[in-house]
């Protein structure tokens, strides 16, 4: 610590580094806390990764209680226990709507502005953010500063500023192009704090073949999705179905997904990857028909088979299954598609109800970190208040979003951690600010 950096003068109560949601969101809360506020944003414009969240739409909370987001956590839900009792799901609504962005509730109680557009929640930051008298500057941080153990400024590449608290929003990995550049891991570790290896979560899955890439761009709604853990496998052939897992699934969820030319996507295996291990191989398990139990679904194909006993087995199992999946599915059945389904056999047809209750595919790993939705790993809670998220090894530091050890499914519970966070983060840097006054 250099001498000259250490006497600076305090122009700054809080800088808060990083432009994201828990950037701005610990921003505004610091300057409605009464602490003057500098934010320090390297993208040309604040929320960057906002804009493109939900498909453009940000889905930007859950209604839910705050009890039930912890559930939707799956790793260090404990940590996040103050945090979102402190606000909650309802307060993250109340506060949009008090600053001009309506909001409206679907499917999965995801929240999301009237105008299906993610601009109304950046403009109602970017309002509040007038209010709380906060300014904004263009800088990227380069070195967390102290002086006799606490932090007294930022060195960045437009220059040094002081303050006597620092809240750290920089976000993950995920989305490089949006600024999530992992610049925050590197901050954090320079003044002594532990980072836990960040991986993606909420990322599509690879499949160890090509049955995928054979349906590429087919989005299956309602299935149920099933997810273990895959044995090194002995040799598989493609003309075959896969056993039945006989083990107690790692995760299961009922939605929709994605074939995609190198695997799966979709909300529902989006959550899913949050529970995979790397170095680990995985099992996914598709039930193609959750409403109809193995009879019902026999009976179904008896129906469909009685009402095309002299057509081929390939066209009819029309009716079955989307256009796009016909060919994996005779493939898969090991039933010859010009077989007559009259000369179909009880085990055949046995077969092929297996393979429509589950649907399996082996999966050799995740895509990159860079293409995930979050980032798991980071700073570890372990060195965090978690009632503050004030560093417990650097007096002045604080903590926000998605630059932290802590995750969630999709379902706008993500985003509830950014507000929660930064709101805890944003009140107590500016009671920290004052106080240094």
């Amino acid at each position: 610590m250099r001498q000259k950096e250490a006497a600076m003068t305090n122009d700054w109560d809080v800088i808060v580094l990083g432009g994201g949601a828990a950037g701005m969101f610990a921003a505004i809360q610091a300057g409605y806390a009464g602490a003057r506020v500098l934010l320090l944003e390297p993208n040309e414009r604040l929320g960057k990764k906002l804009y493109i969240t939900g498909k453009g739409r940000c889905n930007l909370t859950n209604h839910c209680s705050w009890q039930e987001v912890l559930k939707n956590v799956p790793r260090n839900p404990r940590f996040l226990y103050s945090a979102l009792s402190g606000f909650t799901p309802e307060d993250a609504v109340t506060f949009f709507e008090s600053h001009g962005c309506e909001t409206k509730t679907e499917r999965g109680n995801r929240v999301f502005p009237v105008s299906d557009k993610a601009a109304s929640v950046v403009d109602a930051l970017k309002t509040a953010l007038g209010y709380a008298g906060a300014e904004v500057r263009r800088a990227r941080g380069l070195e967390l500063l102290t002086a006799e153990g606490r932090i007294c400024g930022v060195r960045t590449d437009r220059g040094t500023f002081a303050a006597p608290a620092v809240i750290l929003a920089t976000g993950g990995k995920s989305y490089p192009a949006t600024g999530s550049t992992g610049d925050g891991y590197r901050l954090a570790g320079g003044v002594g704090h532990s980072i836990v290896p960040p991986v993606g979560s909420l990322v599509p899955m690879v499949e160890d073949g090509d049955f995928c890439a054979r349906m590429q761009g087919l989005a299956l709604k309602n299935v149920n999705v099933r997810l273990y853990e895959a044995p090194r496998p002995s040799g598989r052939s493609e003309e075959s179905v896969s056993p039945v897992p006989s083990a107690k699934p790692v995760y299961e969820e009922f939605g929709e997904l994605l074939f995609t030319h190198f695997g799966l996507s979709g909300p529902v295996i989006l959550s899913a990857s949050a529970h995979m291990e790397q170095g680990k191989r995985y099992l996914v398990s598709i039930d193609l028909k959750p409403a109809l139990d193995e009879a019902t679904l026999d009976a179904r194909i008896l129906r469909d088979f009685a009402d095309s006993k002299n057509r081929s087995f390939e066209n009819a199992i029309t009716g079955l299954y989307p256009k796009t999946m016909l060919p994996v599915m005779v493939v898969r059945s090991g039933i010859p598609g010009d077989t007559k389904v009259n000369a179909v056999t009880r085990e055949q047809r046995r077969r092929l109800l297996t393979l429509t209750k589950h649907f399996t595919l082996l999966i050799s790993g995740l895509r990159p970190v860079e293409e995930a939705i979050v980032t798991s790993g980071g700073v570890s809670v372990r060195e965090i208040n978690p009632k503050t998220m004030a560093s417990k090894l650097v007096p002045g530091l604080y903590f926000a979003g998605e630059v932290m050890d802590v995750d969630a499914y999709t379902g706008g519970f993500n985003l509830q951690i950014a507000w929660a966070t930064a709101y805890a983060a944003g009140t107590a840097a500016a009671e920290q600010g004052n106080k240094m006054e």
